[in-house]
């Protein structure tokens, strides 16, 4: 069971508390709040969902009372081991088969698809400045991609103001330049600097991309040796990096709602931290000494090749682009 399908099951729950009559109706707008993300601290199991917060004050209930009532009746779903209520009422989820969980979550992030989680959504952008431009042109490609309606226009619409960027002290190209406006929040003014030159790992945008060709390196030297990615369990290694997987429909999600690409540019960096970690943690995902491939790296190779595809997706929607070799 991914996000996605656990979410959905979570609402269905809700609409089916509706229909009996146990609960007020709640708009759609206060649903599109609800998220299935990592337990937080003190949290529980595999998911946790925040459903039971943000309906609570529209269902006419406490939000304790509306997560015990949705516990009620999720906990027979046999795809569910658990179902808990932690700290002011978020629900915990524990999956009957943690097995399947970096299965179906490998198979929706390789999906080329980002969902309609903003369909029905409609907004018209009015940039302040030029930087703000380039941040308008990030937020259409990130609403657009979920479903969403953009308009960029000068004469009206929802102001949009970033901070100006610092002088700029080497010659940079246009990418690059790009990175730097994206990947500092609006709010700060971006640094047109030599580092964003380097081609080492403490350059950010070099570290996404190296990180995406290598996991690109690494189904092509796995084709090599006579075997493909299959999606499976990765070991307790791989853990960081699919909890990162998980939330990346959120993150784009509150990327496009908040008019902050800078978001998501810097969840990129982390994604591609995560996937260099654990080629280190795993002795490089590739089978050593001429041993035969075995599940596990299978499943590291299918793991690596999704989070390369959210490295790829995510620099394409900031108009950036991925290049097969670093």
């Amino acid at each position: 069971m991914t996000p996605a399908e656990l979410s959905r099951t979570v609402l269905g729950a809700l609409r089916r508390a509706v229909a009996a009559g146990e609960v007020d109706s709640v708009a759609a707008d206060v649903l599109a709040r609800v998220t299935v993300g990592v337990p937080r601290p003190g949290g529980d199991g595999d998911y946790a969902c925040n459903v039971a917060l943000v309906a609570a004050g529209a269902a006419r209930t406490s939000p304790l009372a509306l997560a015990a009532l949705l516990r009620e009746r999720l906990r027979h779903d046999p795809r569910l081991a658990d179902v808990r209520v932690t700290g002011p009422g978020f629900l915990n989820f524990a999956l009957a088969d943690p097995g399947t969980y970096e299965r179906d979550l490998v198979a929706e992030t390789l999906a080329p698809r980002y969902g309609d989680a903003l369909a029905g959504h409609h907004v018209t952008l009015r940039p302040l400045g030029a930087r703000a431009h380039v941040l308008a042109e990030a937020v259409a490609r990130l609403t657009r991609a979920q479903g969403g309606e953009v308009r960029v226009r000068t004469d009206h619409g929802e102001p949009l103001r970033a901070a100006p960027p610092s002088a700029q002290t080497a010659p940079l190209d246009p990418e690059s330049r790009r990175w730097a406006l994206l990947h500092t929040a609006p709010a700060d003014r971006p640094r047109l600097d030599a580092a964003l030159l380097v081609q080492r790992v403490e350059n950010p945008l070099f570290l996404v991309r190296y990180a995406h060709s290598r996991a690109l390196a690494l189904v092509r030297n796995a084709a090599a040796l006579g075997y493909t990615p299959e999606p499976g369990d990765s070991g307790p290694h791989a853990a960081p990096l699919l909890a990162l997987l998980a939330e990346h429909p959120a993150v784009l999600r509150r990327a496009a709602e908040h008019r902050a690409p800078d978001r998501l540019a810097r969840r990129l960096v982390r994604v591609a931290d995560a996937l260099l970690d654990l080629h280190d943690r795993t002795g490089g995902l590739l089978p050593l000494g001429g041993l035969k491939p075995g599940a596990a790296h299978r499943a590291r190779l299918a793991l690596a090749e999704a989070a390369g595809t959210v490295l790829a997706g995510g620099l394409t929607l900031l108009g950036i682009s991925a290049p097969q070799y670093v």
